[in-house]
C-alpha cells in the first residue's frame, strides 16, 4: 500500500476539496507574525520583555515530517503533533537571538498546555530557558500581579487562538492588555490566522452575561485574528484607561486573507486534539454542562457526543464511556457508556459552509426530553440564574427559544441583525481581506 507524508497528503486533500482549511493562500504561503523578526526584534533592544505564549507558539508553525501515514488517511482527524517534529518555540527563538526575556505569561491549561479546563496551574520556571513562567491560572483574579508587571517593559504575544468568544486566551491577552496600558508599557502582537476566521456567528454577549467565557461584547464566533480583535479592544475603548490608550503594535501575517482557512500543528489546548475537533467546537461546545458529553475524558473529545439518557433512542447508537485522564480528569459521565453520535465522517464542506451547527443541540434536547422528561438537559443555573448556555451564548434566548420548540433555522435568525451591526463596527480593525 502506498504510504505519504502527511504534509503532502493535507494539501492533496485540500485541493480535492473546495473549503478545506491549508496554509496555503492564492498569494503564496502564509508567514506568520513571529517569523518576521526583522519587524519586530528593533522594537525589543535593550529592553526588558514578557511573552505571553504557550506550547502553540511555535516560530512560523514549522514542522519537520517524522512519519508517514497510509493513504485514505483523513488529516483532519490525525492527532496534532502525531508524524511531524515541531520547530523551534519563540521563546527559545529570542533567547537565541539575545532577546533579555525577564517572564513568560501562561494562559489557561499552562504553558506546555496540559492542565484541564479552568484547572488551576501554579507558576514555576522553564526548565530549558531558566525564564521564570507566570501563571495567569494560579489563583483567582486571572490578572498579572503589581509584582509581575514589574518585571518587563514591553510584552510580546505569540499564541494560536481558535476564533470563538467563550475560548479564554483572547481573555488572557485583554487583561495583559488592560494591565500594560494602565502601566504605559507597549505590547506586540505576533499574529496569527484563526481558524475559524472565516464566519461570524453566534449572538452578541449581553452585559449580565459577562464570565469567566465572554467579557468584550462579540459575537460566538467573531471571525477575527488576536492582532485584529486587539486592534478592536484598543480602538472601542474597552480598556480600563480608555480608547487608544495602549502602545499596541500588531506584526501582521503575510500572503493571509480571512478565506485561506489555515490548518493548525499542534493542539491549542488539551481537548482539541484534531483539525475536525477545532472546526466542530463551535457547534459541539454548546453541549458543556448539559446532561450530554461531548467526549472529554475520550480519545475524541468534539469529535463526538452522548448522554446515557439516550440509550435506546433511535439516532443515537454510537456510543462510548468517558474515563478520567490528563486533560480532563472527573469528565461528565465518568465511567457511564453514553449513546449519541460520532461526527468524525462529516464532510469538511458541511462544516464549513453551516457555520454553528444548531441543529445538533435542538435535536439531541429534543431526543433528551422525549425520553427523560424530568430531566434538567441544561444542567443548574448559578447564583445569578444563569444557565452555563447562557454564559456561552451571551443570552439566555437561545435557551429560551429551543425549550419553547424554535427550529434552529428560527433562532439563528435572531441573531443576524447583531451580526450585522458587529461585521460593521470590526471593519476599521481588521487587517485582512475578508
Amino acid at each position: 500500500m502506498k504510504r505519504f507524508h502527511l504534509s503532502f497528503l493535507l494539501i492533496l486533500v485540500m485541493a480535492l476539496s473546495p473549503g478545506l482549511p491549508t496554509a496555503l493562500s492564492q498569494g503564496g504561503e502564509v508567514i506568520l507574525g513571529d517569523e518576521q523578526f526583522a519587524l519586530y526584534l528593533p522594537l525589543l533592544e535593550g529592553k526588558r520583555v514578557a511573552l505571553f505564549s504557550n506550547q502553540s507558539g511555535i516560530v512560523g508553525d514549522h514542522t519537520e515530517p517524522a512519519d508517514v501515514f497510509p493513504e485514505g488517511t483523513d488529516p483532519l482527524l490525525v492527532p496534532f503533533g502525531q508524524g511531524v517534529t515541531l520547530g523551534e518555540h519563540i521563546l527559545d527563538a529570542l533567547i537565541r537571538q539575545d532577546v533579555h526575556v525577564t517572564a513568560v505569561f501562561s494562559p489557561e491549561h499552562g504553558f506546555r498546555g496540559e492542565a484541564g479546563a479552568g484547572e488551576s496551574v501554579s507558576s514555576s520556571v522553564d526548565e530549558k530557558t531558566g525564564v521564570p513562567i507566570l501563571s495567569l491560572y494560579s489563583g483567582n483574579s486571572r490578572r498579572p500581579s503589581d509584582e509581575s508587571m514589574n518585571t518587563f517593559d514591553v510584552l510580546l504575544v505569540d499564541i494560536q487562538d481558535v476564533g470563538l468568544r467563550y475560548y479564554t486566551y483572547y481573555i488572557s491577552m485583554y487583561r495583559l492588555m488592560d494591565a500594560c496600558a494602565a502601566w504605559h508599557k507597549p505590547v506586540i502582537i505576533l499574529d496569527r490566522p484563526n481558524p475559524n476566521g472565516y464566519f461570524l456567528d453566534g449572538p452578541m454577549l449581553e452585559e449580565r452575561f459577562r464570565s469567566g467565557v465572554g467579557v468584550l461584547p462579540l459575537p460566538v464566533v467573531h471571525g477575527m485574528t488576536l492582532g485584529e480583535l486587539a486592534r478592536m479592544i484598543n480602538g472601542e475603548g474597552w480598556l480600563e484607561a480608555g480608547r487608544n490608550a495602549l502602545d499596541l503594535t500588531v506584526i501582521p501575517c503575510r500572503n493571509y486573507t480571512h478565506q485561506t482557512h489555515s490548518s493548525l500543528i499542534c493542539a491549542p489546548s488539551p481537548n482539541l486534539k484534531t483539525m475536525k475537533s477545532v472546526l466542530l467546537y463551535p457547534s459541539l461546545c454548546p453541549f458543556e454542562n448539559t446532561v450530554v458529553s461531548v467526549g472529554r475524558g475520550t480519545d475524541h473529545p468534539f469529535e463526538i457526543y452522548g448522554s446515557p439518557y439516550l440509550q435506546d433512542t433511535e439516532g443515537f447508537s454510537f456510543t462510548f464511556v468517558p474515563e478520567s485522564r490528563p486533560g480532563a480528569s472527573s469528565p461528565v459521565w465518568e465511567g457511564e457508556t453514553c449513546y449519541g453520535k460520532d461526527l468524525r465522517d462529516m464532510e469538511p464542506a458541511r462544516i464549513l459552509e453551516s457555520g454553528i451547527q444548531l441543529d445538533i443541540l435542538t435535536e439531541a434536547w429534543r431526543a433528551v426530553s422525549e425520553a427523560c422528561p424530568g430531566v434538567d438537559f441544561f444542567g443548574r443555573p448559578d447564583s445569578q440564574g444563569r444557565y452555563y448556555l447562557d454564559k456561552l451564548m451571551g443570552t439566555d434566548q437561545v435557551r429560551l427559544m429551543i425549550t419553547a420548540g424554535c427550529s434552529a433555522e428560527e433562532i439563528r435568525s435572531s441573531w443576524q441583525e447583531g451580526l450585522n451591526l458587529f461585521r460593521a463596527q470590526r471593519k476599521p480593525y481588521l487587517l485582512y481581506e475578508e
